[in-house]
C-alpha cells in the first residue's frame, strides 16, 4: 500500500468513526456532515425502499432517532478502503448495544471526492445474518 492509499485510508475511516462517535451520543449531525447533499443514497435492513435523496434521509430516518439512540460503545470492525480515481468504498461491520436496537451490521459506504472533501454517496447497512436476529426486542423509533 503506498502512502497515498494509507493516508486515503486513515483519512475515510476518521470521517466515519467520527460520524459514528456522534451517533452513538444521539446526534445525527455527523452523517449530515458527510452524507452528499448532491447525490445521496441509503439502504438499511430497517428500511422497506431505498432512500434517493439527502433530504428524504434527513426527514425519513434522521428525524425519527435525532436525540432517541444512545450506545455507551461500539466495535468497529473489519474496516477496509478501496479506492480510485475520486472513489472510495469503506466496508467494515458495526456491533452496539443501544437504546433502541442490538445493532449487528455490515456497513458499505461508498465515497466521493467534492469540492468540499470526500462525501458519501451511497450508504448500505445490512443485518449481520438477519436469520439469527431477534426483531421482538427491538424498540420503535417512531
Amino acid at each position: 500500500m503506498t502512502n497515498t492509499n494509507e493516508n486515503l485510508t486513515e483519512e475515510i475511516i476518521a470521517l466515519e468513526k467520527g460520524a459514528l462517535d456522534k451517533w452513538f451520543k444521539g446526534d445525527t449531525s455527523g452523517y449530515l456532515n458527510i452524507w452528499s447533499q448532491q447525490q445521496f443514497s441509503y439502504f438499511d435492513g430497517a428500511v422497506q425502499q431505498r432512500v434517493d435523496s439527502y433530504e428524504d434521509i434527513k426527514k425519513s430516518v434522521l428525524a425519527h432517532v435525532e436525540g432517541k439512540l444512545f450506545a455507551d460503545s461500539y466495535v468497529f470492525e473489519y474496516p477496509r478502503v478501496q479506492a480510485v480515481d475520486d472513489m472510495a468504498v469503506l466496508t467494515y461491520q458495526l456491533y452496539a448495544k443501544t437504546t433502541l436496537i442490538d445493532m449487528k451490521y455490515n456497513c458499505i459506504e461508498v465515497y466521493k471526492k467534492e469540492e468540499d472533501g470526500w462525501k458519501v454517496i451511497h450508504s448500505t447497512w445490512s443485518f449481520i445474518r438477519p436469520m439469527d436476529m431477534d426483531f421482538g426486542k427491538a424498540k420503535s423509533i417512531v
